[in-house]
């Protein structure tokens, strides 16, 4: 080799980038799930009741995604469909907020209400959307619950509520706090004359919902690691100055100290609710004899 060699620049070919830039990505294509990290498809997820396949994780459904998966064919026939909330007290921006919700949800409050059959058992149903206004119960909310608990009265037909809320409505104030007592009396009357109550805790229950009709089922049940409370974990913590347990206030912790009756894994919830049905009811266009 001579010295000149040494100096001699090599000549190296490109080899062009095949990493695909943020924008070759569709969005949505992917979801990270926000406990355990695990990412997968999003068509997958949704596959899986949007449950994560790594960790169990329960993901928050919308309301009308509870639906598709609870009832017969995922059929409702709704109730007050076009009941929406107004700013009784004229709290400053709420007016405003409500359109937004609306806007963002294509729902008119936080809660759907009507009627189908589950494994061919008619009931009146009641699911709650986290989606709108955190859940939170106003009026439209209470009286909405009410309604289809006076419907089930009626009808005679078992009563099923999924709940997920925040708590009380904060600008509606009292107005709001009212449907605690409003509901769990018009649920006093329906139980009182036999009717079958299953109520159903999804993540998160919190607050006046959790404190009222969420809480009085003849059946209490709940989806994996929803957490189920009346204030939330900081708040007690510093009025009681003492470090609670990890899974406070979890589904499996309410288990465990008596106030569910059971943890029903997404997959399992529609099957769990017919076998509860047909210990108590009649199927729809099945003879009443003996």
């Amino acid at each position: 080799m001579q010295i000149k060699d040494l100096f001699t620049k090599k000549k190296y070919a490109t080899v062009p980038s095949e990493r695909p830039s943020k924008r070759d990505i569709p969005e949505g294509l992917m979801n990270k799930c926000s406990k355990c990290g695990n990412i997968q498809y999003s068509k997958e997820l949704e596959k899986n009741l949007k449950v994560c396949s790594s960790c169990g994780h329960h993901n928050m459904l919308s309301a009308w995604e509870r639906v598709a998966m609870t009832l017969d064919d995922g059929q409702l026939t709704e109730y007050d469909a076009n009941m929406e909330s107004v700013d009784p007290l004229g709290f400053p921006g709420y007016a405003s907020k409500l359109e937004q919700q609306k806007s963002k949800t294509n729902l008119r409050d936080g809660v759907i209400t009507g009627e189908g059959t589950i494994g061919g058992f008619p009931v009146v149903i009641c699911v709650m959307s986290f989606d709108f206004f955190t859940g939170s119960m106003g009026s439209v909310v209470g009286e909405k619950i009410t309604r289809a608990i006076e419907a089930a009265h009626a009808k005679q037909l078992p009563l099923l509520i999924f709940s997920t809320s925040s708590g009380a409505r904060m600008q509606e104030s009292i107005l709001s706090l009212m449907q605690m007592a409003k509901t769990s009396a018009a649920l006093s009357r329906f139980q009182g004359a036999g009717g079958l109550y299953i109520s159903v805790f999804t993540d998160p229950t919190m607050g006046g919902v959790s404190a009222s009709f969420a809480s009085l089922g003849d059946y209490i049940l709940a989806e994996p690691g929803a957490r189920v409370g009346f204030a939330g974990r900081v708040v007690i913590e510093q009025t009681i100055r003492q470090k609670l347990p990890d899974n406070f206030q979890t589904a499996e912790f309410n288990l465990q100290h008596g106030q569910l009756d059971k943890v029903v894994h997404r997959k399992d919830m529609k099957s769990t609710l017919t076998k509860l049905l047909d210990m108590h009811c009649v199927r729809e266009g099945a003879s009443h004899g003996g």
